[in-house]
């Protein structure tokens, strides 16, 4: 009995997947550079002509001068964008994995190599070099009269590993105070973790300054073994805050659990309007001077479907909620429709955000 009484929460997660550590964060990176050995769907010099104004600096760095004037007819050429993220405590000589996209008119990317590019952060200063053959996901295929399929996008690729550390970021975890972000704003699950760090490692190591920011003072000795216990603790977080996202482009609709709904009685409609053209070809007489005319007809019908009504009991759960609007076969648009006024009578107890 003791041990069930002690027993983690169900739904107990670690502090490792509720917060971060301040100051351990990525680093994003952009570059740009030229994928050369297209088979002829790199970019269009002609509309283009910063990929040839590339293709000449890089060329002219490596001893070989265009005469002036000379813009060469490139194909197998692209100019590209380079990302990447530079991982928290990443060291010299590491790699990371890059993203490569086109910036110009190029076709697709498949088979060509990135040559090499420094990625630079948002001081300016580069921090890695990318190099190395992508690798496209997408296909793509089209004929000689204009016609074309394609799969996923075939003008972005990736190279894994493709970009080399050349300088660290500086910062870490430091010294002294450790401060913990949550994910998410919530005073509830900011209480429990530091009821949890008390209890692991003493009354009187963390306290909370809001519903985010968690302040720890660690006990002397290892500080890197002291992160580890600290974010392998279990914590059981609170209940999220009752809402319903609407998505009005694609008629999602997304309902927390903690949604209810007063007592309310509901009565939606659905009114389908159609219009059928049908052509009429108009024949003269033999003698009359008229010419044969085609001639449409518009067929315009109205009909209204559904309007039974349902009741929703109070303090309806997200179940009930569900299966009283499937009973009445209501469309996704319709749902929307519902919640919207359920709403605006005060029936809805939840935050209705649409995006």
């Amino acid at each position: 009995m003791l041990a069930l009484a002690i027993a983690l929460p169900a739904r107990a997660e670690r502090i490792k997947d509720l917060a971060q550590v301040a100051g351990v964060r990525g680093n994003p990176l952009v570059g740009y550079g030229l994928v050369v050995g297209l088979d002829g769907s790199g970019d269009r010099t002609s509309q283009t002509q910063f990929t040839v104004q590339s293709l000449k600096s890089m060329l002219d760095q490596l001893g070989v001068t265009i005469p002036p004037g000379v813009n060469p007819q490139l194909k197998n050429v692209a100019a590209v964008a380079i990302s990447a993220e530079l991982p928290a405590f990443a060291k010299p000589g590491q790699t990371i994995d890059v993203t490569v996209s086109s910036i110009g008119n190029a076709g697709s990317l498949r088979g060509g190599m990135l040559l090499m590019a420094p990625l630079k952060g948002a001081d300016g200063q580069v921090y890695a070099i990318a190099q190395g053959s992508l690798v496209v996901s997408g296909f793509g295929a089209a004929g000689k009269d204009g016609s074309k399929i394609s799969v996923n996008a075939t003008n972005t690729g990736r190279i894994p590993n493709g970009a080399i550390v050349e300088r660290a970021v500086g910062g870490g975890t430091g010294a002294g105070v450790v401060t913990l972000n949550l994910n998410q704003s919530d005073f509830t699950t900011a209480a429990r973790i530091v009821s949890a760090i008390d209890a692991a490692f003493g009354p009187g190591h963390a306290r909370a300054l809001d519903g985010v920011t968690i302040e720890i003072d660690p006990p002397a000795g290892d500080r890197v073994g002291f992160l580890a216990r600290l974010e392998s603790l279990d914590v059981s977080p609170g209940a999220a805050a009752a809402k319903v996202i609407v998505n009005s482009r694609t008629g999602t609709v997304v309902m927390g659990g903690q949604v209810t709904v007063l007592p309310a009685a509901v009565s939606h409609g659905s009114l389908t309007v159609s219009v059928t053209e049908t052509a009429l070809v108009s024949q003269p007489n033999a003698l009359a001077g008229g010419d044969t005319a085609v001639v449409g007809q518009s067929t315009i019908q109205a009909t209204q479907s559904g309007g039974r009504m349902f009741k929703l009991e109070g303090g309806t759960s997200l179940d009930a909620i569900v299966r009283a609007v499937n009973a009445v076969g209501a469309a996704p648009g319709d749902i929307v429709a519902i919640l919207e006024a359920l709403k605006r009578a005060g029936a809805l107890r939840a935050e209705l955000e649409i995006i």
